[in-house]
């Protein structure tokens, strides 16, 4: 948003220079991007009065003038402008003068004839982008005054870079009152007169989608001459606003827009066929923009229609008949509130930005439409003529925005800003800002401008208090608070237990996006549906995460791909699934692990890690639990696991997670040189621990006792070592298997697992008698329930 301070000055004008103005604007969070002076360029050039025009003697196309510029004698200036003639008011570019560009005026000769001084045109001053001929001034016009004093062209244009919640400060109104809030100085805003309607003529407007648009206000003005020319103070603020001045029906919308930050559009009414229609555009409907560009409409873009065709993108641009032709003498002037959620976006979809999306996405004070409609009718008529109709405003109440009232706390307002403020200052603020108080017990209840789209609570009201009262004014101070310690359950394991573990482990801990690439998820975890994001930030990142595997494989990846040789990640985090009761939040706990097991080292080669490797990881996690017995590993498929390679994780008969070696169709489909292990487990499965009790060491010898059984393949060792539990009782303080052998002597399909059981009593030394029958026992049972026999 630039901002000309003269202009701003009309509106408010405080005792205070440009650049504590600019500081102020910043401090309250309108940053100023740049403070740009005008007129000290043009510091050279004069008002000044062709007294002479004669032909050059060596050249057609150039006049000889005398010019009087207030000086001790005449200047003769050779000028090639076919408008330079006897009796002209003209700007004067005198020697030494260093014009815009950079282009220093030096004496020079022309064709054997001197010349010292330069006749001006508008371009050559960059007061306008295109010119016929040199500046042609008024008659009245005092010889030898300063350009820029006589047109004054003095002024400075403040720069501003608005947030999007600030859409009130789009206009020369919302930063006066700023400049007035900040400074306690009186805001005076021009006249706005009311235009008494002198024609009955109206155009028919229907609110087809009133949810999104609301309000709509129109008025037809007959007989407007727009060969008139646009003031030129008109065309010097909409210049310094970035604006270019088109012709006055177009510019004065614009200067509408600028001063009140409504947009608005004025239709050719002779092209409009019915009536006004605002409704959401129909399938395979097409458009042609002002700009030439046809566009295909999605059905869920508002659109400006009559009852044949469409004329523009609601809040966004017009369309092939929505403009106006130097022809046209009836024009039908519109204003209108959309719903900013209703365009958001929408400019954007179709490769577009202009000044009137800008704001409507950003919020236009739906209270605005009447004012800025008289205040543009006001201007048409003055400058270009015309008779207005009946201003006609279709408004759907219901579908209006509501502002509910905000009760403001004084003990709120102190609490949060470590400040108090006093009542009257505080009245002073908010009412400045436009805001209306009712005094109440405990503070204020405070209804909330239309314009102000960014306050809808007590912590927004505290934010402009503090932000008006200034960040400079609020004294440092040290924190004081009042220390208390916190629980910390025994039974449950934090946290930082975790991390502190895995790191001493030589892992290191990643954080990833909780949303990924959608082919990446669907390879690594086909079995659970994925879940779309509305607005994703791009293509590679459109769906939650439903398992942190496939961003810590590209973590890995990205690692491997520079030159680490070893790679231990892990992650605390959420994933995602859908569920009948909606989306369900998992917390999660992932490890990754490739490459070598240690650096390398004079000790010797290091061995690549193995899936051993990541479960004695996963079961060091595990005993934190105190509890580690309840956890149970089993061969399971997973479809990007290895299938010899891979356990699910029980706790009890419940499903917790995985661990395993990458699949190498996955490992080949990745592109990946290096193997990789992973597991994921549900944080919550480890939360919770046994809490340890103390027992007395015995201080009675063990006596161990080996086992060699034989057992078919398919049983597992966890199989063995849960019966010989059940079987042996409290005797038994220890299982530790010390062989498994395949081969000849077991026979196929067989394998021999050697276990050694560690037997001891808390009171008394075990006799061999009672050692036996437990053994016997045991080896009873495993003959029974798993088929084993004792090996010789």
């Amino acid at each position: 948003m630039r901002i000309s301070e003269k202009w701003l000055r009309e509106w408010v004008n405080p005792e205070v220079s440009t650049d504590v103005l600019a500081e102020q604007l910043t401090m309250a969070g309108l940053e100023v991007d740049a403070v740009e002076v005008f007129g000290d360029e043009l510091s050279g050039v004069v008002v000044g009065e062709i007294v002479k025009a004669e032909q050059h003697p060596d050249a057609d196309k150039l006049r000889v003038c005398e010019v009087n510029v207030d000086g001790e004698e005449n200047l003769q200036i050779i000028c090639g402008a076919p408008n330079a003639r006897a009796g002209l008011k003209v700007a004067v570019a005198t020697i030494g003068t260093i014009l815009p560009g950079d282009f220093k005026i030096k004496k020079a000769k022309l064709r054997g004839v001197a010349s010292f001084g330069m006749l001006c045109s508008e371009k050559e001053l960059q007061l306008s982008e295109e010119s016929d001929g040199i500046m042609e001034l008024n008659e009245d016009a005092p010889v030898g005054q300063q350009l820029v004093d006589y047109l004054d062209l003095k002024d400075t244009v403040i720069e501003v870079d608005l947030t999007p919640n600030r859409g009130d400060c789009l206009g020369m109104r919302g930063i006066a009152r700023e400049v007035g809030v900040l400074n306690s100085t009186q805001v005076d805003e021009p006249e706005c007169k009311s235009v008494a309607p002198t024609i009955d003529d109206k155009f028919s407007i229907e609110l087809e989608s009133p949810e999104a648009c609301p309000r709509y206000v129109g008025r037809v003005i007959k007989g407007i001459n727009l060969n008139s020319k646009t003031p030129a103070w008109m065309k010097q603020r909409l210049e310094r606003a970035g604006v270019r001045a088109i012709d006055p029906s177009v510019d004065i919308t614009n200067y509408v827009l600028l001063e009140l930050g409504h947009p608005m559009h004025a239709f050719d009414l002779n092209q409009l066929e019915g009536g006004i229609k605002v409704r959401f555009a129909k399938p395979g409907e097409k458009l042609v923009l002002l700009d030439g560009k046809e566009v295909e409409l999605s059905n869920d873009t508002l659109m400006i229609a009559d009852h044949k065709k469409c004329l523009a993108i609601a809040g966004v641009m017009g369309g092939e008949h929505s403009g106006i032709s130097p022809e046209t003498t009836d024009i039908l002037l519109e204003a209108a509130f959309f719903q900013p959620i209703a365009l958001a976006g929408k400019a954007r979809s179709y490769g577009l930005h202009t000044d009137a999306s800008h704001r409507f996405e950003r919020g236009v004070d739906y209270q605005l439409q009447l004012q800025a409609m008289e205040r543009a009718t006001q201007l048409l008529i003055d400058i270009c003529g015309g008779q207005a109709g009946p201003v006609l405003d279709i408004c759907s109440q219901e579908h209006m925005p509501t502002k509910a009232p905000i009760e403001l706390r004084r003990e709120r307002v102190e609490k949060l800003l470590g400040i108090k403020i006093g009542d009257q200052q505080i009245e002073d603020i908010l009412t400045r800002l436009g805001m209306s108080l009712t005094p109440n017990d405990s503070g204020w209840s405070v209804t909330v401008p239309s314009y102000r789209f960014d306050i809808s609570i007590e912590e927004d009201l505290i934010e402009e208090l503090v932000r008006v009262y200034g960040y400079n004014n609020v004294p440092s101070q040290i924190p004081r608070n009042e220390m208390k310690m916190v629980n910390q359950p025994e039974h449950k394991v934090r946290k930082s237990q975790v991390r502190n573990l895995l790191v001493a482990r030589g892992y290191q801990e990643a954080i990833t996006y909780s949303f990924g690439e959608p082919e990446l998820q669907q390879a690594i975890n086909p079995e659970v549906p994925s879940i779309e994001l509305l607005n994703p930030i791009s293509s590679e990142l459109s769906v939650m995460r439903t398992s942190q595997w496939p961003a810590l494989i590209k973590a890995a990846e990205y690692n491997f791909n520079r030159q680490q040789e070893r790679v231990k990640l892990f992650e605390i985090g959420l994933r995602f699934e859908n569920y009948e009761n909606g989306l369900k939040q998992i917390p999660t706990i992932s490890a990754v692990i490739g490459g070598s097991l240690a650096d390398e080292s004079w000790e010797g080669k290091s061995r690549p890690v193995d899936f051993y490797d990541l479960k004695g990881d996963l079961e060091s996690l595990l005993k934190l639990t105190v509890n580690s017995g309840s956890y149970l590993f089993k061969l399971e498929s997973h479809p990007s696991l290895h299938p010899g390679q891979s356990a699910r994780i029980y706790q009890s008969d419940k499903s917790i997670g995985w661990v395993g070696k990458l699949h190498p169709n996955k490992k080949k489909l990745l592109g990946l040189e290096q193997d990789l292990y992973l597991f994921e487990l549900d944080l919550d499965a480890i939360i919770n621990r046994k809490l340890p009790k103390f027992a007395e060491l015995s201080r009675y010898p063990s006596i161990r006792r080996d086992l060699a059984v034989v057992v078919d393949e398919q049983v597992e060792v966890a199989q063995l070592i849960d019966l010989i539990r059940q079987t042996a009782g409290n005797l038994l303080k220890h299982i530790n298997i010390f062989d498994i052998y395949r081969g000849e002597g077991v026979g196929s399909g067989r394998k021999s697992v050697a276990l050694a059981l560690i037997l001891q009593h808390a009171k008394r030394t075990l006799k061999d008698a009672e050692v036996s029958a437990v053994v016997d026992r045991t080896v009873k049972q495993l003959e029974t329930q798993l088929g084993a026999v004792l090996r010789d």
